[in-house]
């Protein structure tokens, strides 16, 4: 009888286990970029000239992400839908994008909705949270208090650079908390 319990029971620890399938990670999308624009460690930075979406909409209701200004020229970020013009440099100047630009305006359809004053430098993180009703923006952990409403659609994450600007991007493990009950993005699939 012990010799059939240790036979079954070996079997079904072999038929019981099941490898787990590798989660994909959101990281900058390599087919949804400028043409001059350059991705490297793996997927985490932004150079050369032009924009980049995520590989992910944001879908879940809470999300956040962070980016590190690693080397300042002219950059941006903020939220785009899968329609903008990503060889075009500022963003910002259409209705599919929503961005706080390296000169501190924050930027939509051509307008400047608000001018932040210092402007984020060299080092500095800039963090976004949208919650499908606002985008808040908050650089090195402090919010800029101005929530930007009126965004519709599906939107991704958006970086752009120019002028030797390099972005690190912080889809996980961010260096400043993530506002109450705000997360990382999570690919829809994941959402379920």
């Amino acid at each position: 009888m012990a010799w059939c319990t240790w036979c079954f029971g070996a079997r079904y620890k072999e038929e019981s286990h099941v490898p787990l399938k590798e989660l994909p990670q959101v990281l900058l999308d390599s087919n949804k970029l400028g043409t001059d624009c350059v991705l490297v460690k793996n997927g985490k930075r932004v150079c050369g000239t032009g924009a980049v979406l995520a590989n992910a909409p944001i879908a879940q209701n809470k999300a956040y992400f962070e980016v590190k200004v690693q080397c300042g020229g002219i950059w941006g970020v903020g939220l785009a839908t899968d329609r903008c013009q990503l060889d075009v440099v500022p963003q910002g100047q259409d209705t599919n994008t929503w961005v706080l630009r390296s000169d501190g305006t924050v930027c939509h359809n051509n307008e400047v909705l608000h001018r932040i004053d210092p402007a984020p430098v060299e080092s500095d993180i800039v963090g976004c949270s949208y919650d499908h009703v606002e985008l808040n923006i908050f650089v090195n952990g402090k919010s800029i208090q101005f929530p930007i409403t009126g965004i519709r659609g599906r939107v991704y994450p958006l970086f752009y650079v120019d002028d030797a600007a390099i972005l690190d991007v912080i889809f996980t493990d961010f260096i400043y908390p993530a506002p109450e009950g705000f997360e990382q993005i999570m690919f829809e699939q994941n959402i379920l």
